[in-house]
C-alpha cells in the first residue's frame, strides 16, 4: 500500500561520489582476497639448535670412556704394586742369601784345619802317591840289581866296597822316596790349599753378586711402586675429566641453544612483518573504500539536503552503500589489526 512519504535526499555531488562508492564496492568485493600471501609461518629450526641437540644425543654417556680408562689405570696400578712388593721380596731373600754367603767366608778365613784341608784334597792323592811310590821302588829295585850284576861281572860281589856302594845306594833311594812322597804330598796340600782360597773369592764373589742383584731387584720394586702410583695418578685425573665433561658439553649445549634460538627468533621476526606487509597490501583496497565510504557519509550530515515527495518507500541504495562502506570499514580495520 503506497504511502505518502516525504525524503530529504543529499546534494548531488554527494549523490555522485555515493554511487561512484557503490560501484568501487561492488567491483573490490567481486575479487577474493588471497590470504595464502600471509598465513602464519614458523621460521625454521636454526643450524645451531640442531647442532645443540645432536651434541645432547651424542653426549649420553660420554664420561663413561674416561671412567673406564680411570679404572683400567686402577688395575695397572694394583699389578705394578703387587709386582713391586714381589720384587722387594726377592731382594729381600736374595740379601738373606748374601748374609749365608758371607758367614759361609767367615768360617773360611785364617790358618786352615785339617778338615778344611782334607775337604779340598782330592780324593784320589793317595792313590797317585801310592802308585808313584810304587814305580819308585820298581826303578830302585831295577838299579840295585844292576849295581849286584856289575859287581858280581867285576867278581867284587860281597866284597866289603861292594857292600859300602849297595848301602849307600839303599840309604840314598830310601831318602829319595821319602822326598818324592813329601813333593807328592806338598803338591796336593798346595793345590788344597789353593782351591780353598779359589773357593773363598767365589763365595765372595757370589756374595757381591747377590748383593747387587738384592739391590737391583729392590730398584726395581721401587720402580715398580713409583710406576704404580703414576697410574694411580693417570686414573684419578681421567675420573676427574669424566666428571667435568658433562658440564663442559652442558655450557656448549646451551651456548649452541641459545645463539640458535635467537638466529631462529630474528628469521621469525622478518617472516612475521612480511606477513604484516603482505595482509596490509592485501587489505588496503578494502579498507581505502572503507575510508572513502565514511567520507561520504560525513558530508551527508554537512549539507542541507533536496526535498522531494512520494508515495513508494524504499530503500535508498546510496544509504545502502555507505552503511556497508561503513561496516567495512570497521570490519576492515579489525581484520587489519
Amino acid at each position: 500500500m503506497a504511502v505518502t512519504t516525504t525524503r530529504t535526499l543529499p546534494a548531488q555531488f554527494i549523490e555522485d561520489l555515493g554511487k561512484d562508492y557503490a560501484k568501487q564496492l561492488t567491483a573490490t568485493t567481486a575479487i577474493p582476497v588471497d590470504t595464502s600471501k600471509f598465513a602464519p609461518t614458523v621460521a625454521a629450526q636454526d643450524a645451531l639448535q640442531t647442532q645443540a641437540a645432536t651434541l645432547a644425543g651424542s653426549g649420553v654417556g660420554s664420561f663413561a670412556p674416561f671412567i673406564q680408562a680411570a679404572q683400567q689405570r686402577d688395575v695397572a696400578a694394583g699389578q705394578q704394586a703387587a709386582a713391586a712388593q714381589q720384587r722387594l721380596g726377592d731382594a729381600g731373600q736374595t740379601l738373606g742369601g748374601v748374609a749365608t754367603t758371607l758367614s759361609g767366608i767367615a768360617g773360611l778365613t785364617g790358618a786352615p784345619t785339617a778338615a778344611q784341608t782334607a775337604a779340598f784334597t782330592s780324593p784320589y792323592q793317595q792313590q797317585v802317591i801310592d802308585t808313584t811310590l810304587a814305580e819308585f821302588d820298581r826303578q830302585r829295585a831295577i838299579n840295585e840289581q844292576n849295581i849286584r850284576d856289575q859287581q858280581a861281572s867285576l867278581g867284587a860281589l860281597g866284597s866289603g866296597r861292594a857292600g859300602v856302594q849297595l848301602s849307600e845306594f839303599q840309604t840314598q833311594s830310601g831318602r829319595d822316596r821319602a822326598a818324592l812322597e813329601a813333593q807328592l804330598r806338598q803338591q796336593g796340600f798346595q793345590q788344597a790349599q789353593a782351591a780353598r782360597q779359589q773357593d773363598i773369592a767365589n763365595r765372595f764373589g757370589l756374595g757381591q753378586a747377590q748383593a747387587g742383584l738384592g739391590q737391583a731387584q729392590a730398584g726395581l720394586g721401587q720402580q715398580q711402586l713409583g710406576l704404580g702410583q703414576f697410574e694411580m695418578g693417570r686414573g684419578q685425573f681421567q675420573t676427574g675429566l669424566a666428571s667435568q665433561v658433562p658440564g663442559l658439553q652442558r655450557a656448549d649445549i646451551s651456548t649452541l641453544g641459545q645463539v640458535g634460538a635467537a638466529q631462529q627468533a630474528q628469521r621469525q621476526a622478518i617472516l612475521d612483518a612480511q606477513r604484516q606487509a603482505a595482509r596490509t597490501a592485501a587489505y588496503e583496497p578494502l579498507e581505502r573504500l572503507g575510508f572513502f565510504g565514511s567520507g561520504v557519509t560525513g558530508l551527508m550530515g554537512g549539507y542541507p539536503g533536496q526535498f522531494q515527495f512520494g508515495s513508494t518507500p524504499a530503500a535508498d541504495p546510496l544509504q545502502t552503500a555507505l552503511g556497508l562502506g561503513t561496516g567495512l570499514a570497521g570490519i576492515f580495520g579489525a581484520l587489519r589489526n
